[in-house]
């Protein structure tokens, strides 16, 4: 026994052992940096301002270790980067929202993407200051330096540990989402298996464990490029199969008349749905012409609104009432295997990304562990096996896709999309700011505040309902 735990612990050391590059927040950790390596806008002594204007060099910190410039991407990249984001798997909830919300819900569809553009825009805005010469120069790097800007007054630290505690919460729900999407597809893709849909969260459970012992997630992040490139592929399909049962559509099945309890929880799917500020700074920071992000967000979202406003039309208008809470739910038996197994692929490679960013951000901002200190590999271990078994009892205890969607999106999705974005911008740039400018602002600030404190209560109202006809 005593050799096998000496070859275990230098199996986990020698693979799995996660070094001091990687002891960093979720901020410095995203897909992106995965993907692309390491960024430290901090390098750049030419970087170039979101209106391309200006140059911009600022001092490293010292880590004690020699930095090197990390790789830049194109427009199209991070374009993609973003429309991998906000065309995830969590679009199949979109037709259920609809049903929720009738015709209001296509207007949400388009509001959505509109504010939700606009927000990620200003949110980059906040990253930058005018220097003597009235040019904009980069001088944060991270959605957590621009909540510690504004808090720095009150408490220095304050903004960005809210922050983060944002983030956990988001990337937590999330692998929960992903996990409830899994057990779902598992549970309809062998109806011929007698499993309960208790033994199917349990089987995914089990699949997943190996996320614990992840040291890198570069080749997970080519992995889901092609995932989601099967995801567009199996919506095509999806919306063709619409398409032949047009002749059983009826645009009567959209109602005007909703009930505003299930308005309120849909806002918070579609907003979920829109989700990517947290890794914008990130993004921005990499990319080759940043003059282009701006051009980038408006027709990465028109795009994405297209899609979906389509998407979800279509397949509302071939099942009306009986939509399901997750779309491929109503597929032919035959067609629904097929798409089934291929979204249940999908969200077990999607999986790992959010966990290992929400073990991260517990590991390094929350426990303040060193990789130097003894016990450090037992401990990242139980850190990671402790939040995967919480992600697996929510799961267990929220299994309706709608109504944890909902409200996760009410919550943290409308914090860190909406509210956050928003505030920080008047914050930081009041004097710079136009009337129109700050009444949009105020605006969207009321409206999300609204639509989350509702939202909130809405799905949990939902859910507690759920719970009482089980």
């Amino acid at each position: 026994m005593g050799w096998l735990k000496t070859q275990a612990e230098l199996l986990w050391r020698s693979k799995f052992h996660v070094g001091d590059e990687e002891s960093l927040g979720f901020v410095h950790r995203d897909e992106l940096n995965k993907t692309y390596g390491e960024p430290n806008d901090d390098l750049d002594s030419h970087s170039s301002s979101p209106e391309g204007l200006g140059t911009h060099h600022l001092n490293s910190p010292s880590t004690g270790a020699p930095q090197s410039i990390h790789p830049k991407i194109t427009t199209w990249e991070a374009g993609w980067n973003v429309t991998n984001a906000i065309q995830g798997i969590f679009v199949l909830g979109l037709p259920y929202a609809l049903l929720q919300s009738g015709y209001l819900g296509l207007l949400l569809l388009v509001m959505a993407a509109l504010v939700c553009s606009y927000t990620g825009k200003i949110l980059i805005a906040c990253l930058y200051e005018e220097n003597e010469e009235g040019r904009p120069v980069r001088v944060r790097d991270t959605y957590e330096d621009i909540a510690n800007a504004c808090c720095k007054r009150l408490c220095p630290r304050l903004g960005g540990k809210l922050v983060n505690t944002a983030q956990v919460v988001e990337l937590s729900m999330t692998c929960t989402l992903y996990l409830v999407v899994s057990s779902n597809l598992m549970l309809h893709s062998f109806p011929f298996l007698p499993l309960t849909p208790a033994t199917w969260s349990t089987v995914t459970f089990l699949t997943l464990m190996p996320c614990m012992l992840i040291r890198d997630l570069r080749i997970v992040s080519h992995l889901s490029l092609l995932c989601s490139l099967a995801q567009f592929f199996i919506i095509f399909i999806i919306i063709l199969y619409c398409l032949q049962q047009a002749q059983h559509w009826s645009w009567r099945r959209l109602s005007l008349a909703v009930e505003f309890d299930k308005l309120l929880m849909s806002v918070g799917v579609i907003i979920f749905s829109y989700t990517s500020q947290i890794f914008l700074p990130t993004l921005e920071g990499n990319m080759e012409n940043r003059e282009d992000f701006s051009n980038m967000m408006s027709w990465t979202h028109s795009l994405a609104c297209i899609l979906k406003t389509i998407f979800s039309v279509l397949a509302f208008l071939t099942w009306g009432e009986d939509t399901k809470e997750v779309i491929t739910d109503n597929l032919p038996s035959g067609l629904r295997l097929v798409v089934n197994l291929c979204l249940l692929a999908k969200a077990l490679l999607s999986y790992p990304l959010p966990f290992y960013a929400a073990a991260e951000v517990l590991q390094a901002g929350v426990l303040k562990l060193e990789h130097a200190q003894g016990r450090t590999e037992k401990l990242t271990l139980a850190l990671r096996g402790c939040l995967l078994l919480l992600t697996f009892l929510m799961a267990m205890f929220m299994p309706h896709f709608s109504l944890l969607m909902g409200l996760t999106g009410s919550v943290t999705g409308a914090a860190m999309t909406l509210l956050l974005p928003a505030l920080f911008h008047l914050q930081l740039k009041w004097t710079q700011l136009d009337s129109k400018q700050k009444a949009l602002n105020f605006l969207i600030l009321a409206l999300g505040s609204l639509c989350s404190l509702s939202g909130v209560i809405c799905s949990i109202k939902g859910m507690m309902e759920a719970f009482g006809n089980r």
